[in-house]
């Protein structure tokens, strides 16, 4: 497994990815082709001061097997990162995305821009928050979060403090 730059010909993962309601059951459902058109075109324009977009990658195959990144966001009046990540059902529990979550966690240490990570799992999701927990985050609070944009839901904050060595990754 590995990461690379999220690229142009990225997109039908994306649309694997965001428009399955398996992939989507905590987040809303799924999005439509225009909301995944508009996200891909996101993360293709991402500047490297507002975080970064990867592709991860399956090794046997080379095939996608889901994404990981990161973006500047404001959370409680402080400038921080928030990161997400999805892996295709088919390879789900396999370690995917803790591997990939912890190469972005090193990449997104060593650029200093901010001091504090956070994921914003739903309470429900029992992988991403075992994810959180394996990767050294520190659970601050249950709180309502904003997702999609007019719809809440009940998340576990999660935060890591990139000022810390991160966790152990390979090469990107």
């Amino acid at each position: 497994m590995s990461i690379e730059p999220w690229g142009e010909g990225d997109l039908p993962l994306l649309e694997q990815l965001l428009g399955d309601a398996r992939m989507m059951e905590h987040l809303g459902g799924p999005e439509s082709p225009e909301q995944i058109a508009a996200r891909h075109g996101r993360f293709l324009r991402m500047r490297a001061d507002q975080g970064r977009m990867f592709k991860i990658v399956e090794a046997t195959t080379g095939d996608g097997a889901g994404w990981v990144g990161y973006w500047a966001r404001e959370w409680r009046s402080e400038e921080v990162y928030e990161i997400g990540w999805a892996v295709v059902p088919d390879l789900q529990g396999q370690g995917l995305a803790s591997l990939a979550t912890a190469q972005a966690i090193v990449i997104a240490s060593s650029d200093g821009r901010r001091g504090f990570l956070h994921a914003f799992p739903s309470v429900d999701n029992a992988a991403s928050n075992a994810i959180c927990r394996k990767l050294g985050f520190t659970l601050v609070e249950e709180c309502e979060f904003e997702y999609p944009r007019g719809s809440f839901m009940r998340c576990h904050d999660w935060r890591l403090d990139l000022r810390v060595a991160g966790p152990v990754a390979g090469p990107v």
